[in-house]
């Protein structure tokens, strides 16, 4: 059993660490974005080193005192809130944004884990290079949270996940102990791979206290188009068709459905919308090619081809790098646009692209059996990753439609496991999906996990709740 915070657990603290370290603790640590999860917490800890996170964990390991780490609190699977137990140390990473070293012609950033995506973008930038991690939150996310749900993004299709940028991890392991893995090895076959073990785990094996991050080239040329296509089937065929045309030199591609549009139009309005009537299905291209190649002209030929095979109406290429952005913007808003229409189940989740047109097909019909709704399907259908949300009828608001929430989330994730997807494509588990994971994991996976958890945390002190249920 843990025990909570108490004034001789803080008072014993203050003899070991500067007092800079300790913050008072504000709600902004207690809330998480959609407003389900209220947590609780019997200090605020804001370290600046490794040595003071590890003396930190070695105390809390002897006093048997769970640790919540808390990145940008962007989360949305409440992994940085914990609302029932002992009130934990929240241990905020924030005072730890250092670039400890760069090295460009290797490719790679020695970040700290408190350091914004933004800023880490921004230094890559500074050096010519490109960190292609991008997310709508890179305002605020931090390292060690992106690292810790292995965050995916609008060029997972490119680039990979999170987990794919990362070349070596330093962490805090849950006795204390600091794992220096810091190398920046593209191979290194010495056993087993606790980089990749760490990255994904929620903050449930350890603290990501730094990383060694992968760039890459910028490209010479970017362009984007937003097209109109038929239905998902027709994306998936334009997917196909830009990358046998264009290859790597799609960074993107984003699938966006009319009800999106409409909540942007009605929670945002000063949003441009690229078009007056909007189309039922439509999708973001965006490019990054080499020197001496035209972006713009081989999206128009993209188009022209597309339009002759039946798969697009209407397009729209970007001009310029301003409206690039703009059609972006269009993208990375409709988040914030769901978040204010106030959904009654979201739905982060992943299917074969073979199946993404099955998948939308019978989940509409499926939901209509337990209630009216509007549905807002969109994400990276590049990679499979859809957000399906669903949204209580005009006039209402999820409020009116709590007690069918289990229901809605349930019948989604059933069809999913279904079509051989996952119920967590890159929001990660949090304390939100332990049941689904409880029901829709491979058994031998699930008692692989709680193995681990085990003889790296036997105490469970480690973001208590999360991924896996905390002990009784």
């Amino acid at each position: 059993m843990l025990s909570p915070v108490t004034e001789a657990f803080i008072a014993d603290l203050h003899t070991r660490l500067p007092a800079s370290s300790f913050r008072e603790l504000s709600p902004a640590y207690l809330e998480e974005p959609r407003g389900r999860y209220h947590g609780q917490g019997g200090a605020l800890l804001v370290p600046s080193t490794t040595d003071e996170v590890a003396e930190i964990v070695r105390a809390c390991a002897t006093a048997r005192i769970g640790i919540v780490p808390f990145g940008g609190g962007t989360g949305l699977v409440g992994g940085q809130i914990m609302a029932k137990g002992p009130a934990p140390v929240i241990l905020s990473l924030e005072r730890m944004r250092a670039v400890r070293a760069l090295y460009e012609r290797e490719n790679v950033l020695v970040v700290e884990a408190g350091a914004v995506l933004a800023e880490v973008q921004a230094a890559a930038e500074a050096a010519g290079r490109l960190f292609p991690l991008s997310l709508a939150s890179e305002g605020s996310a931090r390292i060690g949270g992106l690292l810790s749900t292995n965050a995916g993004g609008v060029n997972v299709l490119r680039y990979g996940n999170a987990r794919d940028l990362c070349l070596g991890i330093e962490a805090v392991l849950p006795d204390g102990s600091i794992l220096n893995g810091l190398k920046r090895l593209r191979k290194d076959n010495t056993g087993y791979d606790l980089r990749h073990l760490l990255v994904g785990a929620e903050g449930t094996l350890g603290i990501i206290t730094a990383a060694a991050l992968k760039l890459v080239p910028r490209p010479a040329q970017e362009a984007a188009a937003l097209l109109a296509v038929r239905d998902p089937a027709a994306a998936l065929e334009l997917l196909a068709l830009a990358q046998a045309r264009l290859g790597e030199g799609v960074s993107a591609f984003e699938l966006m459905h009319r009800m999106g549009l409409d909540f942007l139009a009605q929670t945002m309005p000063g949003i441009r919308q690229p078009w007056p009537d909007p189309p039922d299905w439509s999708v973001l291209i965006d490019l990054g090619l080499g020197a001496g190649q035209d972006p713009g002209a081989a999206l128009e030929e993209l188009f022209v081809e597309a339009d002759a095979a039946g798969l697009v109406g209407d397009g729209l290429i970007a001009r310029s790098q301003a409206q690039r952005a703009e059609f972006w913007a269009l993208r990375e808003s409709i988040p914030l646009a769901n978040r204010r229409i106030g959904a009654i189940s979201s739905h982060d989740i992943s299917v074969p692209l073979s199946a993404i047109p099955e998948m939308i097909a019978r989940a509409g019909p499926a939901l209509a059996e337990i209630g009216e709704f509007r549905i807002n399907c969109f994400g990276h259908v590049g990679d499979g990753n859809l957000h399906y949300n669903v949204f209580p009828p005009p006039g209402e608001t999820r409020a009116d439609h709590e007690n069918k929430r289990a229901a809605v989330k349930r019948c989604v994730h059933d069809l999913v496991n279904d079509l051989g997807g996952s119920v967590s494509a890159e929001h990660g588990v949090g304390r939100l999906k332990v049941e689904d994971i409880e029901c829709y994991c491979d058994p031998a996976k699930l008692a692989a996990m709680r193995a681990i958890k085990s003889a790296l945390d036997p105490i469970g002190i480690m973001n208590p709740g999360v991924i896996l249920r905390a002990p009784a």
